[in-house]
């Protein structure tokens, strides 16, 4: 079945402007292609070409493909080809494939080498639960709900990182689609990090303690297409 998260997948209508602004961001160039995909040491982030607004979705690495689609299909999850169901998967783009080997270690202190986690907002927590859960087969962490965040949270690993799904508690449970929302990079100094994004002229919060004890964070809050990101380190980072 599902081993990690291989990828995060983006496309956007100016795949060089976007790769650019994710070159600085991560602190090292793509490769070229078809697909700039930036490796990470344990997922990568491929940047393609589409249309309107940017577009996330999952790439999730599985070491028998035939398998995990006939174990799905099981489950009530159909696939063309590698692809997902988008009906199945909420409107998640979500594709398989094969197992690959991890990333390089990191080069430098200052940028992000992993992804920590991509965040996912739902409608419906349990139908999240059910797919990510049980038709995926990730295994769920975390299940809290915060009244002063006004969100419940589900963590799912995937491999190295993790998904994270939120939903809002003052909302009413949906059919809506689920959405990604938001990348959180790790990085081993998230001073010299922020610095480093300022001087480039990106727009980034001040560093704050993250809500994990010592841990820091900070937001890029633009200066990359698609989602919010958010850069933390300390502890585990």
């Amino acid at each position: 079945m599902i081993t990690g998260l291989d990828h995060i997948g983006l496309t956007v209508a100016d795949p060089d402007a976007c790769a650019l602004a994710y070159e600085i961001l991560l602190g090292a160039p793509p490769t070229n292609g078809a697909t700039r995909r930036f490796q990470l040491v344990n997922m990568a982030l491929e940047i393609g070409p589409g249309g309107g607004d940017p577009v996330f979705g999952l790439g999730l690495a599985a070491p028998d493909l035939s398998e995990t689609r006939r174990v799905l299909e099981r489950r009530g999850v159909s696939a063309e080809g590698a692809v997902l169901s988008r009906s199945a998967t909420h409107g998640v783009a979500i594709a398989l494939v094969a197992d690959r080997p991890a990333g390089p270690p990191p080069a430098r202190s200052d940028a992000p080498h992993a992804l920590d986690h991509v965040v996912i907002h739902t409608p419906n927590p349990e139908r999240a639960v059910a797919l990510y859960g049980g038709r995926l087969g990730l295994d769920l962490r975390l299940d809290r709900a915060n009244p002063q965040w006004g969100s419940r949270l589900l963590f799912f690993r995937c491999g190295g990182a993790v998904i994270e799904i939120s939903a809002d508690l003052k909302a009413p449970v949906g059919d809506g689609p689920d959405r990604i929302t938001g990348l959180a990079w790790r990085v081993a100094d998230p001073v010299a990090a922020q610095a480093r994004l300022a001087a480039g002229g990106f727009d980034v919060s001040p560093v704050r303690p993250g809500r994990k004890p010592g841990t820091q964070v900070f937001t890029v809050r633009a200066g990359v297409p698609g989602a919010p990101a958010l850069v933390l380190g300390g502890a585990d980072g």
